[in-house]
């Protein structure tokens, strides 16, 4: 299994977010990325940095607006004066009018929360670890079995033009569109502990893409008002959109009751490929402390999946430093591997 990941990835380092009302350090940290490179590097997995696709297969999923804003507004912010990383001051009750021609509108209009400061370094990291997505979405799409993006920032709370959570381009949804071009129809699972609102947002009315999410409950979680057990899709993708909202806490056998009705769904749908956004942070040593997944559950959801037998890109989503972080990826990743032994 092949391994993309770029360093520019790490540049994107902002110090702080705003969570309840206080300023506290940001756990979206550039060391994470040594955790995940140290553990594909131990599994013997090449890693290698990706190619640049450009920005065709982000636009596929991102709209125009979005992505010009993503590049030119911490310039645009500097300009005026702003503070040295891009935080939202206006949080807009529709986003169906006229849109903004201020910096600080455009600000309000596109990040979804303050847990996404833009800083310098923001579009060069976000747009490189957009390009592992592509790269391993292109080897398997050539053929490949499968190959893990070790993408960083995340992507799965970022839409098609809001960004939420630490994520700015959604790579899972990249990934699975690049897919499209091979496949008629593909999956997409989210073992993260928090719902992947964004990726749901992007293929919510489309039947061709599957997604399936096992998550904290949002009722008591981030994203808190996305991942409901009934929001089932719509119009032609009514049916595609499966939600499996946890309770706090959730061990092992719960976690993976709930994946095995996942992958239940997936068998029935049929996709040609299939697209896992690899979280983390259901680990019970998590700081995030959500779930209570150890490392053995994560090496029993990696051999399901892997079982599976389809085409699959991984992609890394969240997941934050603890003792445990590199065991859970190993555990995953190895699981995964002993799961595909029958191809």
């Amino acid at each position: 299994m092949h391994a993309f990941f770029d360093p520019v990835q790490k540049s994107h380092a902002p110090d702080t977010f705003l969570v309840s009302g206080a300023w506290r350090p940001c756990p979206e940290v550039p060391a994470r990325a040594d955790v995940f490179v140290e553990v594909a590097a131990g599994l013997g997995l090449p890693v290698s940095a990706p190619r640049d696709f450009g920005l065709t297969p982000l636009a596929a999923v991102h709209t125009a607006e979005y992505l010009q804003f993503l590049q030119t507004i911490h310039g645009r912010w500097q300009s005026l004066g702003g503070s040295r990383d891009v935080l939202p001051n206006v949080h807009p009750d529709r986003r169906d009018g006229p849109y903004p021609r201020s910096p600080v509108g455009q600000a309000g209009f596109h990040l979804g929360d303050t847990a996404c400061p833009v800083t310098a370094q923001t579009w060069a990291a976000v747009y490189r670890s957009a390009q592992c997505a592509v790269a391993a979405a292109d080897v398997v799409r050539g053929g490949a079995r499968h190959a893990y993006a070790l993408c960083r920032p995340p992507g799965h709370h970022a839409a098609a033009d809001l960004t939420g959570g630490f994520c700015y381009l959604n790579t899972a949804a990249i990934a699975a569109q690049h897919l499209r071009a091979r496949h008629d129809r593909v999956a997409v699972l989210d073992i993260d502990l928090h719902h992947g609102n964004g990726t749901q947002a992007i293929f919510y009315g489309r039947g061709d893409v599957l997604t399936v999410s096992l998550h904290a409950d949002p009722l008591d979680f981030y994203p808190f008002f996305w991942g409901h057990a009934a929001e089932r899709g719509t119009g032609a993708g009514l049916g595609a959109n499966l939600n499996l909202p946890l309770p706090l806490g959730t061990p092992d056998g719960p976690w993976l009751a709930a994946l095995d009705a996942a992958l239940a769904r997936i068998n029935a749908f049929a996709p040609g490929a299939l697209v896992l956004a690899l979280g983390l942070d259901a680990s019970a040593d998590d700081p995030f402390g959500g779930l209570k997944v150890s490392p053995e559950g994560f090496r029993a959801a990696g051999h399901r999946i892997g079982a599976l037998g389809l085409p699959t890109v991984l992609v890394q989503e969240g997941g934050y430093l603890s003792d445990s972080l590199g065991p859970c990826l190993h555990a995953a990743l190895s699981g995964f591997q002993e799961g595909r032994r029958h191809d």
